[in-house]
């Protein structure tokens, strides 16, 4: 029986694999006017809302008769499906699954992804190769609740504007923070954003992103690696590549790369670098 991974459009992965995914998409707001995430609005046309906006935009969760209509779909194929969502402490899109679910209890498994942008999206790429191994839906849902814990997302903000419109620190940190050039380290732990550490600049910023994936216990390169940036450019992202380059090279194929969506990209502002694996397990 055939196995769809369905995903909420807050998953960031690279191209090759979303045209193998199936995307329920969340919602965006700027002011009065909502788009469909994904649909009616690009990720490039997002940022250049973002930037030129004085207020930052609105993200709502994934409606259950959404998910409800692509089940419809899955199971009038035949098919089975496993449902990869953003955390649940981020957003209610995974209760909203889980209630459109109720009618297909045995072909529609929903895991609640703990994570978020390129976490979702590596997890997301990890069940499309159980599905290739031959996995059936029910067994990929327990593989990724095991496998969620070994995900490890790590970002580098460039500004603490967009943390500080949003309310999650006050105007003076943020001040004082530009003034001194603060670059935080954020991460996912639990299914929630921490604070991980602070750095002066960009150098030390970058510094402190690779020591923080030595602290994580090192990468399975076996699995999904994704790195992303959120903008309207890439430039950041590739002088991290180059500056960690240890990392990757002559462990991976090719080093996969992606533009981080609304959902992150709303908190974490452009210039933002995300650096997202699955840790080595000792």
């Amino acid at each position: 029986m055939k196995v769809r991974i369905i995903v909420d459009s807050s998953a960031d992965v690279s191209e090759h694999v979303r045209q193998r995914l199936t995307v329920v998409p969340l919602t965006v707001r700027f002011g009065d006017h909502e788009y469909i995430d994904g649909m009616t609005i690009t990720r490039q046309e997002f940022y250049e809302k973002l930037i030129e906006s004085d207020e930052l935009p609105s993200t709502s969760q994934a409606t259950p008769d959404s998910f409800s209509k692509v089940f419809a779909e899955v199971a009038a194929k035949g098919e089975c499906a496993v449902v990869l969502t953003i955390s649940s402490k981020l957003s209610g899109t995974y209760q909203s699954a889980m209630i459109a679910a109720e009618d297909y209890p045995d072909c529609i498994f929903v895991v609640d992804g703990k994570s978020a942008a390129t976490g979702s999206g590596i997890l997301a790429e990890r069940a499309l190769q159980l599905a290739d191994d031959g996995m059936d839906a029910k067994e990929i849902a327990e593989h990724l609740t095991e496998e969620r814990e070994n995900v490890c997302l790590i970002a580098l903000l460039d500004t603490l504007e967009y943390l500080k419109r949003g309310g999650r620190i006050s105007k003076a940190v943020a001040f004082a923070g530009g003034i001194l050039s603060i670059k935080p380290v954020i991460g996912l732990k639990e299914g929630e954003v921490v604070m991980l550490g602070k750095a002066r600049g960009s150098k030390q910023g970058n510094n402190l992103l690779i020591k923080e994936i030595e602290e994580a216990g090192g990468v399975d390169y076996d699995k999904p690696v994704l790195l992303g940036y959120s903008g309207l450019s890439d430039i950041l992202l590739q002088k991290y590549i180059v500056d960690s380059a240890a990392f990757w090279e002559g462990k991976l194929a090719a080093l996969q790369t992606t533009q981080i969506g609304s959902v992150i990209g709303t908190h974490a502002g452009p210039g933002a670098i995300v650096a997202t694996f699955f840790k080595r397990k000792n």
